[in-house]
């Protein structure tokens, strides 16, 4: 099986997938299936580029409503999570995963699936400490303060994680591990990126729950993106044990190192997005632990048994069948005969997609709880040249041992 891989995507769905296509063409390949590490951006209308956390200025439309539409549709498979700069109300419908398009499939907020036999985790969002143990609070319409929380990695989506047990393929986030440089040629990127070398010579470059996630689950292949370069490294876990292969990518520009092919032993095609069954059961069990208040998770929740709750989806996937429920728009598409507005988005929009999946594991929709802190958020605070707030750097020089392909059509 043939996987490429993509940094940041910024809506530019038509490059990158151009850019596969001329791959294709040059190697004379297949690509099975393509992987995006965040900021995918994916803007349905008006609506959704008013939450979209990017300088008035910046936010544009993008291409991803054409996908959404069923104008084009998506000549890969795709699988993304989300970065910091996304569309959140458009994400926060699909909280557990789920098709944004066709053939475009959101990991969630913290996922896996398998696509053949492979499997692929996932956390969305960049972590930063004031918020990691609180819960989702946020809500629309979102203030200046929520648009930009709301995307913050939370301790709930990392500690389902920490329950899966069966082996990881590929793991997808959006910031990288805290201490991956330390496996790497740092000084190389420093060199690239200067005003990387106080974090990292400080460790504070990253993500802590990304570094808990990869010390546990220990997968074969780990990417992310955020940081708009390029940096391979390579984790060896305790003496004689499994190898990770990371690699972060940079965003969809030309001349840069934004996309990877990697190919991985698999079963024969056709292969096809699926639910996992133990994430499923993962879900079903935290599900009634879901944190909408500013006050997060109970102290006392840790290790859950999910054993029963394993068996219980075993049978009813058994019944159904392991496809995710079918794509189906919730809101109006944008249409470019109009003139783009500035509408105000004060509700939640509830996705049948979401729906079904809380139907068929036979749990509560709490996706717009009202029971929700009322207070303000605390005020955030964003240092101006703070890796980890994705500032937008200058072209990336740096070169290493592993061939990445980014030259798309500036057009």
């Amino acid at each position: 099986m043939k996987i490429a891989v993509e940094g940041c995507m910024h809506g530019e769905l038509d490059k990158v997938y151009a850019t596969l296509k001329r791959l294709e063409e040059v190697e004379n390949t297949k690509i099975d299936l393509l992987l995006c590490c965040g900021d995918f951006q994916a803007v349905r209308n008006e609506n959704d580029l008013q939450c979209l956390n990017v300088k008035p200025k910046y936010r544009e439309m993008g291409t991803f409503w054409k996908y959404y539409l069923g104008q084009v549709k998506a000549p890969y498979p795709t699988i993304f999570i989300g970065g910091n700069h996304e569309a959140s109300n458009h994400l926060w419908e699909l909280y557990y995963g789920g098709w944004a398009a066709t053939n475009i499939f959101f990991l969630g907020f913290s996922g896996v699936v398998k696509f053949g036999n492979i499997r692929i985790g996932g956390l969305s969002g960049i972590y930063k400490p004031q918020h990691y143990l609180a819960g989702y609070f946020e809500k629309l319409p979102y203030s200046e303060n929520d648009i930009r929380s709301v995307y913050h990695v939370r301790y709930y989506d990392v500690l389902k994680l920490l329950h899966v047990e069966e082996p990881i393929d590929i793991f997808l986030s959006h910031d990288w591990p805290l201490g991956i440089t330390d496996y790497g040629n740092w000084q190389r990127l420093i060199k690239a990126k200067p005003f990387f070398k106080e974090e990292v010579e400080r460790k504070t470059l990253g993500s802590k729950p990304a570094a808990l996630l990869l010390d546990k689950l220990r997968p074969p292949y780990w990417f992310s993106a955020h940081l708009h370069c390029k940096f391979p490294a390579m984790i060896q876990h305790g003496e004689g044990g499994p190898v990770t292969k990371f690699l972060a990518l940079d965003k969809c520009l030309p001349n840069r190192g934004f996309l990877q092919v990697i190919e991985i032993q698999s079963d024969p095609g056709p292969y096809e997005i699926t639910y996992d069954e133990e994430w499923l059961a993962i879900i079903r069990k935290f599900n009634g632990l879901f944190p909408l208040t500013r006050n997060g998770l109970p102290p006392w929740v840790d290790r859950l048994d999910i054993r029963e709750d394993r068996e219980w989806v075993k049978n009813r996937l058994d019944e159904r069948g392991r496809k995710p429920f079918d794509f189906v728009q919730s809101t109006r598409p944008f249409d470019p005969s109009r003139p783009i507005s500035n509408p105000s988005i004060t509700m939640h929009c509830r996705n049948p997609q979401t729906e079904s999946l809380m139907l068929f594991l036979e749990q509560p929709y709490l996706l717009d709880s009202t029971n929700r802190a009322s207070t303000e958020a605390q005020s955030n605070t964003y240092p101006s040249r703070d890796a980890n707030d994705d500032a937008d750097d200058d072209d990336d020089n740096v070169d290493d041992d592993i061939e990445v392909v980014g030259n798309p059509d500036d057009e």
